[in-house]
């Protein structure tokens, strides 16, 4: 079967030279992990994920990349040693910035594309979690050494892939009179902390669409792609430091600091700097929110971008750490004065 696949892959790159192995995949009609599995030079690595992350920081100065269906997210640095509890981790240095959650993860390769080398985790159903592609400032003996202090004796090992679950076991109100909006909206005003949201959804059985669309007055502002575009380039027209959440069911990975380049290549809206890259695929966006928060240092300000199923697909704030309020900058730039 690998072999057939591994023909059937090869007649079709040769037939599109430049697509991506992603978008390969879906009209394949299998998995990205299982194109990786059968790719010629890959090595299937143990899964012992907490520890490979560790002996990433042997490898120096890589990029690391997260992505879900709209956008990508890919950041230059050097990683520093993982911390979890349990399934949940974090990387957390001034550029590479990582929220982990390994409930998902099930397998992981060290990938040659010609002279691309990358080490990449996937889920369970076969879609990439995180990819860390080696610079030209890298160490090649250590990913060398990684590959062989991990890779799996038993080649033969089946990768089994499995469907996607389903993405929560929280039913969500399925009509928003089913919800006391007024007693929501008052817990919404007694927030303390932006990671309280969650908490907040699950009690009340909303998904985060819903919620945004019964908030109290004037913390949930729809506001159109245009507008969001307007707001990025006027952050980097003043060259303000904000911090840009892209991810997965897997994964989620964080930029802060200024954004400098912003192009438009067809559908995608992308940010090309030396060390961060974005792109946002804006044709698959189906709402943008000004989102606000209370929190105990004041309210906390963000844009939510969500795709046509409801999914989060990326999240911007200004620059912030816990005891300082957030930058007034921000604030001024998501005004509705600001956009018009």
């Amino acid at each position: 079967m690998s072999e057939i696949l591994a023909n059937k892959y090869q007649q079709f790159k040769e037939e599109n030279p430049k697509i991506r192995i992603r978008d390969a995949a879906h009209q394949l009609g299998v998995t990205e992990a299982e194109l990786v599995g059968i790719g010629k030079g890959n090595i299937r690595l143990r899964p012992e994920f907490e520890a490979i992350l560790g002996d990433i920081t042997l490898l120096g100065y890589v990029m690391a990349l997260t992505r879900n269906n709209d956008a990508v997210h890919e950041r230059k640095g050097v990683y520093t040693p993982p911390q979890f509890s349990g399934n949940v981790g974090f990387i957390a240095n001034e550029d590479i910035d990582l929220r982990l959650f390994l409930f998902s993860w099930q397998s992981v390769f060290a990938v040659q594309e010609g002279e691309r080398k990358s080490i990449q985790f996937f889920a369970r159903n076969g879609s990439a979690i995180h990819k860390i592609y080696l610079t030209e400032k890298s160490d090649q003996k250590a990913f060398q050494a990684l590959i062989e202090k991990y890779k799996i004796e038993d080649i033969t090992a089946p990768l089994l892939v499995t469907a996607n679950p389903s993405s929560s076991t929280q039913t969500a109100a399925s009509d928003q009179e089913d919800v006391d909006v007024a007693a929501f909206q008052k817990d919404w005003l007694a927030l303390e902390d932006t990671h309280n949201f969650f908490t907040l959804l699950k009690k009340y059985g909303l998904d985060r669409t819903q919620a945004l669309e019964i908030a109290p007055e004037g913390h949930a502002t729809v506001i159109s792609v245009d507008d969001l575009k307007k707001i990025l380039y006027r952050a980097a027209e003043i060259k303000l430091e904000i911090m840009v959440f892209i991810g997965n069911k897997g994964c989620i990975q964080i930029h802060t600091g200024p954004i400098e380049k912003l192009v438009q290549t067809g559908p995608w809206f992308n940010v090309l700097d030396s060390t961060f890259n974005m792109h946002l695929r804006e044709d698959h966006i189906r709402s943008v929110w000004i989102v606000r928060k209370p929190t105990i240092d004041g309210i906390v300000s963000s844009i939510e971008v969500f795709d046509a199923t409801g999914e989060l697909i990326v999240q911007f704030f200004g620059k912030r750490k816990p005891g300082i309020p957030e930058a007034a900058g921000w604030r001024e730039i998501l005004s509705p004065t600001a956009t018009q």
